[in-house]
């Protein structure tokens, strides 16, 4: 079986988005607020991540940071999210539900599938917080689930190698493994050669200053430890750099 390379990188501005096409993504995660993992990105930027890309775009679909069991009102929100990326022309929805016990939740997941209609489907890294990796990977395979992002259920990737190998043996192709958090050139080399891994997921963050000049330095409104004046962008080389890797390596 001949195994597929692919290179996805998450992006939270059309800035990001173009760079990353340019440097060699095969794919994209569009989303914003990547500083707490990502949320459902806004509209105008998705039209116009679209109209300056022409590569595969996956929308992660997620009403708020946190954890993933969703109110009634947090998951009708999902699922008209869904409709309307999917007629807004992504190819793909990055998604998942579980349930206060940590088992994924199946009856959700189900009407996500079925609102995604023909778009590809990435269950994200609810996975990783999930009570059984393993019987989650059947329960996604059974629900027509493409592609599951996960870290291995490790805070890096590199540190959750050996559930990603028995993974990535468990899907025998069945369902994508795509391997995220902490993803660069050197940990792509690394796990491609030790475990097989061939899908990645990266941010390839930089942070750049703000053009403001004048900085009330008094006031201070998002995170803690982040800079009022800081801003995340891809990175050119970063992501060059795991494209020559991923391409270089047999697997």
């Amino acid at each position: 079986m001949k195994i597929q390379k692919r290179l996805e990188v998450c992006v939270d501005s059309v800035e990001s988005a173009v760079t990353a096409q340019e440097s060699g993504a095969d794919r994209l995660e569009v989303c914003a607020n990547l500083v707490v993992g990502g949320t459902t990105p806004g509209v105008s930027q998705f039209k116009q991540i679209r109209r300056a890309c022409g590569i595969e775009l996956n929308v992660l679909v997620r009403p708020r940071s946190g954890d993933f069991l969703y109110t009634d009102a947090e998951f009708q929100m999902i699922v008209e999210d869904i409709q309307m990326f999917r007629e807004l022309g992504a190819d793909g929805i990055v998604a998942g539900c579980l349930k206060a016990d940590g088992n994924l939740d199946l009856e959700r997941m189900r009407k996500l599938r079925r609102c995604a209609d023909s778009l590809q489907m990435t269950l994200h890294r609810a996975f990783d917080v999930c009570r059984d990796p393993y019987q989650a990977l059947e329960e996604a395979v059974s629900l027509g689930i493409n592609t599951i992002l996960t870290s291995g259920q490790a805070p890096v990737c590199a540190e959750g190698k050996q559930v990603l190998k028995k993974l990535i043996a468990q899907a025998g192709g069945r369902i994508e493994i795509l391997v995220g958090s902490g993803v660069n050139a050197e940990v792509i080399r690394q796990l491609m050669e030790e475990i097989h891994a061939s899908s990645f997921h990266m941010s390839g963050k930089k942070i750049i200053s703000s053009g403001m000049i004048f900085r009330n330095q008094q006031i201070h409104m998002g995170l803690p430890g982040f800079g009022e004046f800081d801003i995340f962008r891809t990175d050119k080389e970063q992501i060059q750099r795991a494209r020559q890797t991923l391409d270089k390596i047999q697997v």
